[in-house]
C-alpha cells in the first residue's frame, strides 16, 4: 500500500519542477494558515493574513523589477514569489496594534531580499539566501524581528507532509536530514543540562520552532547550497548546529536566519563562483526527438565530465514547470564548446519550445554546477556505464575527455534506445573504441530491424552476465529516466553489486 501511494505521488508530481513545487507548497500553506486563523485555531485575523501576504508579494515584485532593469539582468519570477511567501510565513502578520512595526519590518525585509540577488552577488551568483538575508539584516539594523509564525504544533503536520514530499522530489534528503539530526543532538546537548526530557525537546523543537519549514523550505535553495552529497551534508550539520537557540557568541545568540547566513558564506567557499551567460553557437537534430544545443561561453567554466548546471531561459507565460531546467554538461571540459542534449516531447513545456526556437546569437544562463556522477579518482577502476535514450549525455562528455587526454580506462558502455535512429554520439564512442579499447553495446526495445547486429531488448542481468563476466568487481553508472534509474539499482542490488558500486545521474526536480 505505501508503495502505491509513493508511486502515485510520484506520478502526479512528473513534470513538475522544483520551483514550482515548492511555489505550489508555500501557497498550501499560507492557506492553510488563512482557513485555520478563520477558525481561531490561529491568533491572526485571515483578512489581515491575506493583505500581509499581497503587501509583500507586490513590494517583491516591484523591487525585483527595478533591481532587473538597472542591473540588466534576466529574473525569474517564481523565485520573486518564493522569496514573498517564506517572508510571509515568518513575518507576523499585521493588526492594528503592530502596524507601523510591520510595514517597517517587511518593506525593508523584502527590498532587501530582493537587492542580495544583484548587489551581493558574485559573477551573477548571489550569495546569500534571499529571504534569510532580507529579515537579518532587518534585525540588525532596524531592530524588527521575524517571529516564524509558521513554527506552530497546528501547521507541523502541514510542513512535515509536504516537506516529505518536496524532499523526495528534489532528492536533498542528505542535507535535510544531517541538519535536522545535528540541530536536534545540539538542542538536547544542551536541554538535558537543564533537566528536561528528552521527548519534550524534540517535541517543542519540531512543532513549537520553525525548524522543519527551515530544513525543507530555506536550507534547500539550490543556489546557496554545495555541489556534491558529503559537501551538503557538511553544510546541514553545519547550519545545524548554528541553528540551535543555545548557540551563541558571548552575549549575542544567532537567530535561524543568521545560522543560514553564516553556512552560505560555506557554501559559497566550495561551490562554482559562476553564473554564466552562453550564446547559442549551432542546434544540430541527433535523432527523431533529441537536439545538441552547442553555446559559446562567455568565459571558460571549469568543470568534471559528468557534472550538470541549472539552465534559466527567460521566455514569456512560462507552464507550471517554468523556465528552469537541469542539464548535464555532455561536452568534455577540453572542449571550446558547451554541449547539452535535449530530448523533447508532442507536449513540450514552454520552456523547451522557447529552447528550441532559440537562434544563433540567443542567450541563455547556466548556473550552480553540480553532481557526483563523475570519474572515480583511481584510474584502476573498473566501470560499466548503463544509459538510457538522453541518459548518455555524461556518458559523451566522460568518454570524449579521456579521448582528448588519452587516457585508458576499463569502461564498458550498454546504451539503450528504441530505435536506432534514436542512437547519439556513436562517432565518439566508435573512436574510444579504436583509440581507448572501451567497448559499447547498444541494445534495442523496440522494432528491430533486419540487418541489426547489436543486442536486444532491455538492459537486463543476463545481458549484463553474459557480457560483463567481472561485474561484481566494477562500478556500475546508471544514467536515464527515473524509472530505468531505479530498475537499474533494483537489478544491480539483486545481482549482489554492493551500494557503494552503484553511482546514479538524477537531477533534483528531474
Amino acid at each position: 500500500m505505501w508503495n502505491k501511494l509513493i508511486k502515485k505521488i510520484d506520478y502526479l508530481l512528473n513534470g513538475i519542477t522544483m520551483y514550482r513545487l515548492v511555489l505550489y507548497y508555500l501557497i498550501f500553506l499560507v492557506g492553510i494558515g488563512i482557513i485555520f486563523s478563520a477558525f481561531k485555531v490561529l491568533p491572526y485575523n485571515p483578512f489581515n493574513l491575506a493583505v500581509s501576504v499581497i503587501f509583500i508579494t507586490a513590494v517583491c515584485f516591484l523591487t525585483n523589477i527595478l533591481f532587473s532593469k538597472v542591473f540588466k539582468a534576466q529574473t525569474n519570477v517564481e523565485s520573486v514569489y518564493i522569496t514573498a511567501l517564506i517572508l510571509s510565513l515568518i513575518i507576523t502578520p499585521f493588526s492594528g496594534q503592530n502596524l507601523l512595526s510591520y510595514i517597517s519590518i517587511s518593506f525593508w525585509a523584502s527590498v532587501w531580499a530582493m537587492a542580495s540577488k544583484y548587489i551581493l552577488a558574485i559573477n551573477k551568483k548571489h550569495i546569500f539566501n534571499p529571504a534569510a538575508f532580507g529579515v537579518a539584516l532587518t534585525g540588525l539594523l532596524l531592530g524588527e524581528s521575524a517571529t516564524w509564525w509558521i513554527g506552530n504544533p497546528y501547521m507541523m503536520p502541514f510542513v512535515l507532509l509536504g516537506g516529505l514530499i518536496m524532499t523526495r522530489k528534489i532528492l536533498r534528503s542528505d542535507l535535510v536530514w544531517g541538519f535536522v539530526s545535528v540541530s536536534l543532538i545540539t538542542i538536547m546537548s544542551f536541554s538535558f543540562s537543564g533537566g528536561s526530557g528528552i521527548f519534550t525537546v524534540i517535541w517543542k523543537a519540531l512543532a513549537e520552532s520553525p525548524l522543519l519549514f527551515f530544513a525543507f523550505v530555506m536550507l534547500t535553495e539550490p543556489l546557496t547550497t554545495p555541489p556534491s552529497e558529503n559537501l551538503r551534508i557538511v553544510y546541514g550539520a553545519l547550519t545545524g548546529f548554528l541553528f540551535a537557540p543555545q548557540v551563541h557568541l558571548g552575549s549575542f545568540y544567532l537567530t535561524p536566519e543568521l545560522a543560514l547566513i553564516i553556512s552560505n558564506v560555506f557554501s559559497y567557499a566550495v561551490s562554482s563562483k559562476k553564473k554564466l551567460v552562453l550564446t547559442l553557437d549551432e542546434k544540430t537534430k541527433t535523432g527523431p526527438d533529441t537536439y545538441d544545443f552547442i553555446f559559446k561561453p562567455g568565459e571558460k567554466i571549469k568543470f568534471s565530465p559528468g557534472q550538470y548546471l541549472e539552465w534559466t531561459l527567460g521566455h514569456k507565460k512560462p507552464d507550471s514547470r517554468g523556465n528552469r531546467r537541469y542539464f548535464t554538461i555532455a561536452s568534455s571540459p577540453t572542449e571550446k564548446s558547451m554541449r547539452i542534449g535535449v530530448k523533447f516531447y508532442p507536449r513540450s513545456s514552454t520552456f523547451k519550445k522557447s529552447l528550441l526556437a532559440m537562434k544563433e546569437g540567443d542567450e541563455i544562463v547556466a548556473s550552480g554546477l553540480s553532481g557526483d556522477f563523475i570519474l572515480p579518482k583511481s584510474k584502476r577502476k573498473k566501470m560499466v556505464f548503463l544509459a538510457g535514450g538522453i541518459g548518455i549525455t555524461p556518458m559523451r562528455s566522460m568518454t570524449k575527455y579521456l579521448l582528448d587526454i588519452n587516457e585508458r580506462r576499463d569502461i564498458i558502455i550498454f546504451y539503450s534506445n528504441r530505435t536506432p535512429e534514436e542512437i547519439m554520439y556513436a562517432d565518439v564512442f566508435e573512436e574510444s573504441r579504436k583509440k581507448l579499447g572501451i567497448k559499447t553495446f547498444y541494445t534495442l526495445t523496440g522494432d528491430i530491424p533486419e540487418d541489426w547486429g547489436g543486442e536486444t531488448g532491455r538492459i537486463d542481468e543476463k545481458m549484463i552476465k553474459r557480457l560483463v563476466p567481472d561485474y561484481l568487481e566494477r562500478f556500475f553508472y546508471v544514467s536515464g529516466t527515473n524509472s530505468m534509474v531505479k530498475s537499474m539499482k533494483e537489478m544491480l542490488k539483486d545481482m549482489g553489486v554492493k551500494k557503494k558500486q552503484v553511482i546514479t545521474d538524477f537531477f533534483p526536480g528531474f
